[in-house]
């Protein structure tokens, strides 16, 4: 199979590249510099330009390219920086699989983010979108993919959730906290997440590279939980106890409206890789807190 991959530097970008090269796949990465081998093409999503020959020659095309959201507080400006980098590099890969690959399969990045918060309502991919920023950014993001589905393309857009990882991404900024004992909880003690381990989140996009599906997948375990039993979890599994709860305003002063993402109420269920057949390595969040400790760094 020939993958072609934006943002194969990120967390989930670099893990599902390292996995399908392992199985024999090749792997091209978009790099916005000079390419350096033959495993990497050029390309510049805010001028909307990328090389069609890369896109004719893909099986599946992996679009994860996106401005950090948790890394800087979310002023105007950066507002638009985030929208604009996700719109951008979808407009450029979805219009260039119109013009040069139409029957590729688009695996689309997306987040949970598109729901909004809808306190405990279970969030299938049939629910409707949202209201906030984030909210906004997700929906943008997907309707950027729209040349591609016009063209015939398949195209999979992943609603994805708290990622947990034993380093990077959002273990990067909570495992130190856990490890010096330093927290209990964040934000309100009822709202619910939905996350999925790295592990079975490429384990997930494989899967959809096997039995393509047109439409929103919902890329989480079966069961969301709370921050507080996340965090509990974690503890547990790393051998800590659980310190102090961290109030939303504390995390709305220091991260800004970032902390929306954290604070929403968001109780999504994975309707399509249920019904599709996918399995989960780690189906609940104690199997997820082993992997995380397991794989700490």
């Amino acid at each position: 199979m020939r993958v072609v991959i934006s943002g194969a530097s990120g967390l989930i970008g670099s893990a599902l590249t390292e996995s399908l090269r392992t199985d024999g796949h090749t792997v091209i990465a978009l790099v916005r510099r000079e390419a350096r081998s033959g495993n990497e093409s050029s390309w510049d999503p805010a001028d909307h330009r990328i090389e069609h020959d890369v896109v004719a020659s893909a099986d599946v095309v992996v679009n994860l390219s996106g401005a950090s959201i948790g890394s800087k507080r979310l002023s105007g400006s950066y507002k638009q920086v985030v929208t604009q980098s996700r719109t951008d590099s979808t407009a450029t890969i979805a219009n260039a699989i119109a013009a040069a690959n139409p029957s590729v399969v688009l695996l689309q990045g997306s987040s949970m983010g598109f729901y909004g918060d809808q306190g405990h309502r279970e969030l299938t991919e049939h629910v409707g979108p949202g209201e906030g920023f984030l909210a906004d950014v997700a929906q943008a993001w997907e309707s950027s993919a729209q040349p591609a589905v016009d063209a015939g393309a398949t195209v999979a857009y992943l609603r994805t959730g708290l990622v947990l990882a034993g380093h990077g991404g959002f273990a990067q900024r909570l495992l130190p906290l856990i490890e010096f004992n330093l927290l209990r909880s964040l934000g309100s003690r009822d709202a619910l997440q939905s996350w999925v381990t790295l592990e079975d989140q490429v384990r997930a996009l494989r899967f959809l590279m096997e039995q393509p599906h047109h439409g929103p997948v919902n890329v989480v375990a079966p069961h969301p939980a709370t921050m507080a039993e996340i965090i509990a979890a974690l503890a547990r599994a790393f051998g800590k106890r659980r310190g102090f709860p961290v109030p939303g305003w504390v995390l709305r002063t220091v991260i800004g409206e970032a902390a929306d993402d954290l604070l929403a109420s968001q109780a999504g269920v994975p309707g399509v890789l249920t019904g599709l057949g996918f399995t989960w390595s780690h189906p609940t969040l104690a199997d997820a807190a082993r992997y995380v400790a397991d794989n700490a760094r």
